[in-house]
């Protein structure tokens, strides 16, 4: 017998004067195979047009539809209701600018954190060849780069994270693996001081307290807090190259802790 759902959301239109925060409680019929998504489309389309959220794909690749879902911030389309209990609570996802209900701008946020890490490669050629062949790589390496770029840009990760709800400025797990790529590219030709300049500080690698919440709500499973650790002991070494003797440095860059490949 298919189970009535209590979906309680939270309301609130920033750009109306007169509106106010609250939550809003819907009902809904449960069928088999329904997913968060379309529960909230039956709501839309039967009981509430303005209810305000954000879709695309309805596949977990666009990273539109992140909520915050009974606390834990995941993607409605990749959210099954059978595995919720029959009240479901939905807020928008911290950190991010509202826009109203349970949407909000997550775009802002990452074209800004792209810009603060200069998310490209980086190299000294003047122009780029159309007409070149492209530039050849082992397939082990073209499958680690193409871990770290499977980021589909929730904001999952970002709201999930301690330090980032504290602090405007910190860069989040995503950005930091998406430092560790441009790493391991071999087209980029920058050096460790060069993602020192970028990391290297309160606002990257040395800001995360550790909570493993990140990873822990990734939709897409990339190894959030391993790239992290592995970025923040490259450039630990990199701070004290000029202090701690040579010996102790190359035993230090030979535990298997850096992208020793790069």
């Amino acid at each position: 017998m298919s189970r009535r759902l209590h979906i309680e959301v939270f309301r609130y239109n920033p750009l109306d004067p007169n509106s106010e925060p609250h939550m809003q409680s819907f009902y809904v019929n449960e069928y088999d195979s329904m997913t968060l998504f379309i529960a909230l489309n039956i709501i839309r389309d039967e009981q509430d047009p303005t209810l305000q959220f954000d879709f695309c794909c309805r596949a977990g690749i666009c990273g539109s539809c992140g909520m915050v879902i009974n606390g834990r911030p995941g993607l409605a389309c990749h959210t099954q209701t059978r595995d919720l209990p029959d009240h479901i609570v939905l807020h928008p996802l911290p950190v991010f600018k509202l826009i109203g209900d349970l949407s909000v701008d997550t775009g802002t946020w990452f074209r800004d954190a792209g810009a603060r890490i200069e998310a490209w490669v980086h190299n000294d050629h003047d122009k780029f060849d159309a007409e070149a062949e492209e530039v050849r790589m082992e397939n082990d390496l073209a499958n680690e780069i193409f871990e770290l770029d499977r980021c589909i840009e929730c904001g999952c990760c970002v709201s999930a994270c301690g330090t980032a709800r504290m602090r405007e400025d910190f860069l989040g797990a995503t950005s930091i693996a998406r430092v560790a790529r441009f790493y391991l590219d071999p087209r980029d030709e920058r050096n460790e001081e060069n993602y020192y300049e970028v990391i290297g500080n309160d606002q990257g690698v040395f800001g995360c307290m550790g909570l493993l919440g990140c990873e822990d709500v990734c939709p897409k499973h990339i190894p959030l807090q391993d790239q992290l650790g592995i970025m923040r002991r490259m450039l630990a070494i990199h701070s004290v190259k000029g202090i701690l003797p040579k010996r102790v440095l190359e035993k230090l860059q030979h535990k298997g802790c850096c992208h020793e490949s790069h």
